[in-house]
């Protein structure tokens, strides 16, 4: 069996749409049939995981059949938080060793903040995938600016961060093994602003300085709030599963998770399947 490819959704600043990120490249690589393994760090928000325990409740209550992904016990989360580092990495490692046995890909959803655990998953990242949001709040974690002149001064902390963890990989694995980073804008706004043309052309000359590429992330609509509490994504919507009513809004969101998925070389499955609204 082949090694697993091993994603991570990291971004050192909370708020900027990991988790919702994780659970849709997660769902989507689910329906296109890979075995897919998650480990949750966020050890005391645990978002990613709460969201599968949704799913097969929701699932087993409606009587669907949705596909899973397998999750290595970590135990309790919030009594590992207050746990020393070194049993943090004990269990970690478990996890992903148990994790490695059977899956095609591991995702690894990353707490806001720089932590033992993050800085462990990031050197073991085939690709990081990093949401932020539309604006120079989350920005300022990639690269700094000039206040007066809005130039790309230099990188900042969480650049500096993958740096390092491709480092330790190329260190460990050799040069061959390389990261891609992945920086997708989150949340956007459906009304282009010129904010946004700013932070875009900063991006740019940032990813050239860093290396990194940039790809399409997720609006900020409602249905991808809607749909957590029943463990469900746009990729999940069939003229069977519908529990809530399915708009245009619907299929157009379908289509943004396919593109997202196709920036990061991941196969769009079920996504290419028409969504009748009006079903």
């Amino acid at each position: 069996m082949a090694d697993p490819t091993v994603i991570v959704v990291g971004n050192e600043k909370g708020g900027a749409g990991k988790s919702t990120l994780a659970i849709h490249i997660v769902t989507g690589l689910l329906h296109a049939g890979k075995r897919v393994a998650i480990i949750d760090l966020d050890l005391r928000q645990r978002s990613l995981a709460r969201f599968f325990a949704n799913r097969q409740t929701w699932s087993a209550a409606n009587g669907h059949e949705l596909p899973m992904p397998v999750e290595p016990d970590m135990g309790d989360g919030k009594a590992l938080a207050r746990a020393g580092e070194a049993e943090q990495l004990a269990r970690f490692e478990a996890a992903f060793a148990e994790a490695r046995g059977m899956a095609d890909v591991i995702l690894i959803d990353t707490p806001g903040g720089d932590t033992v655990l993050s800085r462990a998953a990031h050197g073991l990242a085939d690709q990081i995938v990093t949401p932020m949001n539309d604006s120079f709040v989350d920005f300022d974690l990639l690269g700094t600016v000039d206040p007066v002149t809005l130039e790309l001064q230099k990188p900042s902390i969480y650049s500096e961060s993958v740096w390092e963890a491709r480092k330790q990989r190329a260190i460990s694995q050799g040069r061959q093994a390389q990261i891609d980073w992945v920086v997708v804008t989150n949340r956007l706004a459906v009304a282009a602003a010129r904010n946004r043309q700013r932070l875009e052309e900063r991006m740019e000359k940032l990813a050239k300085r860093v290396g990194f590429r940039m790809g399409p992330g997720l609006r900020d609509r409602v249905i991808y709030r809607e749909l957590f509490p029943f463990g469900l994504t746009v990729a999940d919507l069939s003229n069977d599963i519908r529990p809530v009513s399915v708009s245009l809004a619907h299929v157009s969101a379908r289509q943004e998770l396919r593109s997202l998925m196709l920036s990061l070389g991941l196969d769009g499955g079920k996504l290419d399947a028409p969504l009748d609204a009006a079903a």
